[in-house]
């Protein structure tokens, strides 16, 4: 009896020693510092030469950019999961399928750069510098939430980030822009991503010309494949390049996906296939494609990936749990924050009898 509770507690011991063997294993493995990596050529409108067709990755660059995308994709999952709960209410726009856009935007430009979007907006929040854990508490109208509960999906804010407005290219308004940007040569660049389909209708549908890149007319563009994150980065470290050169505004159109519909009221298989979803998560998820690119080109194996994924699910999960658990904001807090730097006022509620205090 005491030789087999000796070998039941030696056994125990020596698989809780085993497990976190597999770090000091992969610290071992002689990774690649960097790899020479092919992209594809973007098309070009009122440009004589565009962004590289070749481009180095480093293997630190690999493993942050693939931990950002994963951490994106299993965040608008448990998004996904969560509606269906009932614990987030309202509109709900989830991006997974177009990682490769908000991650390679982020990896091309400054920190101190401003970023305005509409909504589809968790991944650039992210990207941004929100935690997962203020996302998915904003999600669910919680204190804890980057707006501290009174956003929700659409409207997300942080330093240098305006994120989540309603409106998606409403024609006046681009058209405006562009002129306006076109005429006093401002370092704006302008960015389309382009998920092939306008609520639920198809792009060949609703456009007599699918060449969004062109549509600045008097502005230089780019067409780029928004399913590889590192066409993306050097996209958008060419237009930035361009803006801040002094030569005024470009035009960007990132070709992607959005797997889910076009809102969590959309199925998204009413005006689509569920064989044309399927083939484009087997043939170009951005994930997979930068997987595949760290694995042949030895930055990485799939041990280690695995391990990252397996971190991102438990940070996901914490995070969700937070979001359903922390309190919602009080009611007397519900006129907060309308201003800036602005005295306190009373605003009216729902009736001329309730008043809300308004502090900056």
């Amino acid at each position: 009896m005491r030789k087999m509770l000796t070998a039941v507690v030696s056994h125990v011991f020596s698989e809780v020693v085993q497990k976190p063997a597999l770090r000091g294993v992969l610290a071992s493995v002689n990774f690649s510092n960097d790899t020479t990596c092919e992209i594809k050529k973007c098309d070009l409108y009122r440009l004589e030469e565009g962004p590289p067709t070749s481009t180095v990755l480093t293997r630190e660059e690999a493993l942050k950019y693939y931990r950002s995308m994963q951490v994106i994709r299993r965040m608008e999952m448990k998004s996904d999961q969560m509606y269906k709960q009932k614990f987030i209410r309202g509109f709900c726009h989830l991006c997974d399928g177009q990682e490769a856009c908000c991650v390679g935007l982020e990896a091309g430009i400054n920190p101190t750069d401003h970023v305005i979007t509409s909504y589809r907006a968790h991944g650039l929040c992210y990207t941004r510098g929100l935690s997962v854990k203020s996302i998915l508490a904003e999600l669910t109208g919680r204190r804890g939430g980057c707006a501290k509960g009174k956003g929700g999906s659409m409207h997300m804010y942080c330093k240098k980030f305006y994120g989540g407005n309603g409106i998606v290219g409403a024609q006046g308004q681009v058209a405006e822009a562009y002129n306006i940007s076109a005429l006093w040569k401002l370092p704006c660049v302008f960015i389309c991503e382009n998920n092939r389909y306008g609520m639920g209708t198809a792009t060949e549908r609703a456009a007599a010309s699918t060449d969004y890149h062109k549509r600045g007319n008097f502005i230089p563009g780019l067409r780029v494949n928004g399913m590889d994150i590192l066409c993306v980065r050097e996209a958008t470290k060419f237009a930035a390049d361009h803006c801040r050169s002094g030569k005024g505004p470009i035009l960007m159109e990132l070709q992607t996906y959005r797997y889910h519909g076009h809102s969590m009221s959309d199925p998204g298989i009413s005006y689509r296939t569920r064989e044309e979803v399927q083939s484009m998560r087997s043939k170009s998820d951005p994930i997979m494609l930068l997987r595949e690119r760290m694995i042949n080109n030895n930055l990485s194996n799939i041990e280690e990936l695995k391990e990252i994924d397996a971190d991102v699910k438990k940070e996901v999960e914490e995070a969700a749990q937070f979001a359903i658990t922390d309190p919602e904001p009080a009611l007397e807090e519900l006129a907060h924050h309308l201003y800036y730097r602005n005295p306190p006022f009373e605003v009216r509620g729902t009736n001329k009898w309730i008043k809300y205090k308004s502090i900056s």
